[in-house]
């Protein structure tokens, strides 16, 4: 991908120089030559392609924030830590209560 922006560079660096060296050439007109036809079609092009990188890169982002915020989540709100199984009514040794009917 690079390879094809560094070449299109380098042709349009070399209209720029033949834009100053010419005789009928200026400096300015030179620039201008390397703006319109080399850096602002090129970013674009660049832009465009770089997209879907992007894209991948933004979800891969939020996966990890919100991986990162579940572990948050899970850290502050640790489950029995005792190590002893937890209790019930028989094993307490309190009778369950009967509701009326």
């Amino acid at each position: 991908m690079y390879l094809v922006a560094i070449a299109w560079i380098y042709v349009v660096l070399m209209m720029a120089v033949a834009e100053a060296t010419n005789s009928n050439g200026t400096v300015l007109g030179a620039i201008f030559t390397f703006l319109l036809y080399g850096l602002l079609p090129l970013s674009l092009v660049i832009y465009l392609m770089r997209t879907p990188d992007r894209r991948k890169e933004r979800k891969a982002r939020e996966a990890a924030e919100e991986a990162a915020a579940a572990a948050a989540a899970a850290a502050s709100n640790p489950p029995d830590a005792s190590g002893h199984a937890p209790a019930t009514a028989q094993d307490s040794g309190v009778a369950p209560v009967r509701e009326k009917p």
